[in-house]
């Protein structure tokens, strides 16, 4: 296919790409990778810890990992993602890594430009998408060695920057400038554009853009995605640039498939609790670092109001809690509930995520705790948010209680937004009655392809598949890859 571009940005009135993503995070950059002609092969000298994997990874050397049976490859694999594909890349990788092993990954990457498929990378940041949005200084949950992408170890370009890890983990700010670097250094960046939004992707009949009629596409209203000839189904990508001017410049381009690779991070979470929509209340932790920077907030005002028991909302607490800010915590599960993250990581690894949970057993409203300027309310819930900067907040028993605060900070978690598929999205997710949720309601995906059930030529990749961590997102870039080299016929015979 024809790849037709005009400079950095202006993408021309017609162009047909083999693939296009939505989304350049980490699964975009290593779905990118793996679409450049970039190949894995099992190295024939090393030992996988895995024996029965390794007896298969000896059956045939010489076929890439692309071209073998991920079926068979992944079977019987444990760990910790439920996706196989994503636990058979990341055990390749990784060998040994969830038992505290070292050992060294067991492929070998080879360059096979011919194999390459031609794609293009939409993505409203710079590559790494959201990570580029998350304050820089806050230290990932997941070790550095797992941010990593395939043959570029993290750690080693840590080294290169002169920068060390943080008890084994890395800042925000590394990690986007790394996954900035990987593409410069990979050769990639000819297949991104950044600064893009798209605003639809629908099917259309690719007879009717065979002669660039781009103002008269043929239709069939029978179905959302509007058209059901299988062999002639072609999707239509529209979306807008913005210009150095700040000006927006409207583009459509036309794909055999789409990847959708959106994350998670544009679409807050809201209670809708009378009184959310207030200026003082907020749904992002940015609004928090803002205000400190402008002094708008300090040691002196009233508690700052944090809604929310996951690690967004401890990163806030974290935060006021270095600029002395008094905090009111307030959450609907149990301290001791098993299914709370901070019941689930271990205290020698997050000692400051150790910390905040220490807060909250010991810092309820109901006992005084050694902890200064900080209040837990477990088991309770908001109700309102009052003009004059009054919340009232209830608790399981029925029992409402009133504060002031200064602002509200409401962090329980963020949905994608996929306002540019027909319905939302919704029909692709695997209960078509409720929106898309990472957590929840995932984007019902074939698990050795990671096409959709619903509606062929769409992929999904990360977290709107279910795979929440860089270090399993990459399985999925494996599957797409290998699924896309097999319908382009790049498959070596």
């Amino acid at each position: 296919l024809e790849v037709l571009l005009k400079g950095q940005h202006n993408l021309q009135k017609s162009k047909f790409f083999s693939v296009v993503f939505s989304g350049n995070g980490p699964s975009g950059i290593c779905l990118s990778y793996l679409l450049s002609g970039y190949t894995p092969y099992f190295k024939r000298e090393s030992l996988h810890p895995h024996h029965i994997l390794q007896r298969k990874l000896e059956e045939i050397p010489e076929v890439s990992i692309l071209d073998q049976d991920l079926d068979y490859l992944s079977e019987g694999l444990e760990g910790r993602s439920h996706s196989p594909v994503a636990l058979l890349f990341d055990t390749l990788q990784h060998p040994d890594t969830d038992f505290g092993g070292t050992a060294e990954s067991v492929l070998t990457w080879k360059h096979e430009p011919d194999r390459a498929i031609p794609h293009l990378v939409l993505g409203r940041n710079p590559p790494g998408g959201a990570w580029h949005s998350i304050e820089g200084s806050m230290v990932t949950l997941s070790r550095g060695e797992w941010m990593g992408l395939p043959d570029l170890p993290f750690k080693e370009w840590l080294k290169q920057t002169k920068r060390g890890l943080r008890n084994n983990r890395a800042t925000a700010e590394d990690i986007a400038q790394y996954y900035q670097h990987y593409v410069v250094k990979k050769g990639l960046q000819k297949n991104f554009r950044c600064g893009t939004v798209v605003t639809s992707v629908r099917k259309v009949s690719a007879k009717s853009i065979s002669n660039h009629a781009q103002n008269d596409v043929q239709e069939n209203s029978d179905s959302l995605w509007n058209s059901n000839e299988q062999s002639t189904r072609v999707f239509q990508v529209d979306g807008f640039f913005k210009t150095v001017e700040g000006d927006k410049e409207l583009f459509s381009i036309y794909a055999e498939n789409v990847v959708l690779a959106t994350g998670t991070y544009d679409n807050p979470t809201w209670l809708g609790v009378k009184g959310e929509n207030l200026s003082y209340v907020h749904h992002q932790l940015s609004a928090l670092e803002e205000a400190v920077k402008n002094n708008s907030i300090g040691i002196m005002s009233d508690p700052v109001l944090i809604v929310g028991a996951g690690l967004t909302a401890a990163d806030a607490i974290l935060f006021a809690h270095h600029c002395n800010i008094p905090v009111i915590h307030v959450f609907r599960r149990r301290v001791s509930d098993p299914g709370l993250i901070f019941n689930q990581l271990p205290k020698m690894m997050y000692p400051e995520y150790h910390k905040v949970h220490q807060m909250m057993k010991e810092q309820t409203a109901a006992c005084a705790g050694p902890y200064e300027c900080y209040i837990s309310l477990p088991e309770h819930h908001m109700l309102s948010f009052g003009k004059d900067k009054k919340c009232i907040i209830q608790d399981k028993n029925g029992c409402q209680k009133t504060y002031k605060i200064s602002m509200a900070l409401v962090l329980t978690g963020s949905n994608p937004n996929l306002s540019f598929l027909p319905n939302n999205g919704i029909d692709l997710a695997i209960d078509s009655d409720q929106p898309v949720n990472p957590k929840r309601n995932p984007i019902d995906v074939d698990p050795f392809t990671y096409e959709c059930a619903q509606e062929k030529g769409i992929y999904a990749l990360g977290p709107l598949a279910g795979d929440n961590f860089v270090r399993f997102v990459q399985g999925g870039a494996l599957a797409v890859a290998s699924s896309l080299l097999k319908k382009a016929n790049k498959n070596p015979p």
